[in-house]
């Protein structure tokens, strides 16, 4: 599946806190647009919480449920019990380009396999309750030309398919730079099509710079 608009984390960071037998824990959540960003940010919550029992991570740096670049660790927890448990919350979540750090304190009471795998996948779940989330939409830029008696009905249909002008210029003919998400771009330039009886030139311009 192709995405082109998802949820992702609306803010750089996002904490919550629970007290699990006597351990203390700190999810730590964290847009995650690329693997060297996440990268960076397991690293400062590693050095924020070097006295820590443990760090365990899992990180999704791309759309929903997308395995091309993930990654996790237990971070001394035994094998499976920690990020793994974390990775799969993440992935199944919805939510994309997100980095989690599960921060433990061990307050002395061992919590076995079973639980620790509840209160690793638990803590990741109990931030995603309270994340404040923004939509990503992938977007591409459209070249117009349009005869001038086009132009009115051109502007006039731009917001059937969420489309910005960016520049325009009238010469000879009207020329425009269209921004829009890239899903709406089949209607648009079928739309245009037809009020124009095929006379616009319609070409790519690009994709946006991020």
């Amino acid at each position: 599946m192709v995405h082109t608009r998802y949820p992702i984390p609306a803010v750089r960071r996002h904490r919550v806190l629970s007290t699990i037998n006597k351990s203390r824990f700190i999810t730590t959540l964290a847009h995650a647009p690329s693997v060297e960003e996440t990268k960076h940010f397991i690293q400062e919550m590693q050095s924020d919480y070097r006295d820590a029992t443990h760090n365990c991570w899992a990180f999704v740096a791309g759309p929903p449920g997308d395995t091309a670049r993930i990654g996790c660790s237990d971070d001394g927890e035994p094998q499976n019990t920690a990020g793994k448990p974390m990775l799969q919350t993440l992935l199944y979540s919805g939510v994309g380009e997100i980095a989690a750090v599960v921060t433990r304190y061990f307050g002395g009471t061992k919590l076995g396999t079973g639980g620790l795998v509840r209160a690793y996948s638990g803590m990741v779940k109990l931030g995603l309750d309270s994340l404040p989330l923004a939509e990503k939409i992938e977007k591409i830029r459209l070249r117009v030309l349009a005869e001038y008696g086009f132009i009115d009905r051109l502007k006039a249909i731009l917001p059937d398919y969420e489309t910005r002008i960016m520049f325009e210029t009238y010469a000879a003919e009207a020329e425009f730079v269209l921004e829009l998400p890239v899903e709406n771009q089949p209607g648009l330039k079928q739309a245009l099509a037809e009020i124009s009886g095929g006379r616009m030139l319609v070409e790519p311009e690009g994709r946006p710079e991020t």
